[in-house]
């Protein structure tokens, strides 16, 4: 989607717990129609969890009969984009022609790479009757060796999503390898991302796998090493150790992060990329209309001034 990243949520206290590196309680921002955005990444103190880069937490909101959400086609390079939901429905269109509506649980990765443009619309159907919507959107920078890399788009419906089911608690694999289960996405760089949801009670291991990794609390209160934490908020864990967390009430997180980059990445608008000078070539891009288009879309997004 095409939301500017900002860098100034509130920041939590880092030294509850050893393990525990930064927590971030997301800035809600409200788009307009009631629809609230919460944004957890970019951070002024944290740039990326792995390639993580942009994390979005979208609704919930109500739209009436007749009424939906439009995101007109806007440009993306750098970068792979995934959109997952937990209610509602959301239509992909995009430059290379893939149309694919989005449903609750399902994977989307989008890779932008050298560029590719979407957009963003309420199917027909939810637009006619009314429909709730509540999800996430991410987007992962790529490695400077697969940031020009021709554009992409991957789906995978959540039934052919690997799914845990362990003593109080379910998790879906979205991407990469958690509890000991691997998602069907290909990817450019070892990362993870995965659905869990628990039980008052239960206990959820984050394993010390990756490089990088966070839990994003969507709702529900956790406790890790004896210090409780209500969402939603992104906490960020230093590498090592397994983390147990402890649920005090039913709850919806997400696991993710993944390798750190080699570097740092710029950040302008829709574009990420570790050279400012493919940032400026980008805008002229758009600006001149040398992006493919949607193809049966007559819109855009202009260009920022």
């Amino acid at each position: 989607m095409s939301w500017m990243p900002t860098d100034d949520p509130m920041l939590g206290d880092p030294k509850t717990c050893d393990a525990l590196e930064l927590i971030i309680v997301p800035r809600t921002r409200d788009l307009g129609d009631g629809f609230a955005v919460r944004r957890a990444l970019p951070h002024g103190k944290r740039q990326m969890v792995g390639p993580f880069i942009f994390f979005d937490h979208f609704g919930p909101v109500q739209f009436i009969a007749g009424k939906g959400m439009d995101v007109r086609p806007h440009p993306h390079i750098g970068l792979a984009t995934v959109t997952y939901l937990f209610d509602g429905r959301i239509m992909h269109r995009d430059s290379e022609g893939n149309i694919q509506e989005i449903a609750p649980g399902a994977m989307n990765l989008m890779t932008a790479g050298r560029g590719i443009a979407h957009s963003e619309r309420t199917p027909d159907v939810e637009r006619r009757d009314g429909q709730n919507m509540l999800g996430l959107q991410s987007w992962i920078a790529l490695p400077k060796g697969a940031e020009e890399i021709a554009p992409s788009f991957q789906h995978f419906a959540a039934a052919t999503l690997p799914t845990i089911t362990d003593t109080g608690f379910t998790a879906r694999v979205i991407a990469g390898s958690a509890f000991g289960a691997a998602s069907p996405v290909t990817m450019v760089s070892p990362w993870f991302y995965a659905e869990v949801n628990a039980r008052a009670g239960t206990t959820v291991p984050l394993d010390p796998d990756h490089e990088e990794r966070a839990i994003y609390l969507v709702a529900g209160d956790i406790e890790i090493a004896g210090d409780r934490h209500t969402g939603p908020c992104l906490l960020i864990f230093r590498p090592g150790d397994r983390i147990t967390v402890r649920v005090v009430t039913d709850t919806r997180m997400m696991f993710l992060g993944g390798d750190a980059l080699e570097g740092p990445r710029h950040i302008w608008w829709n574009f990420v990329s570790s050279s400012k000078e493919r940032i400026e070539q980008a805008k002229q891009d758009w600006k001149t209309g040398r992006f493919a288009a949607v193809p049966d879309e007559s819109e855009f997004i202009p260009l920022p001034e």
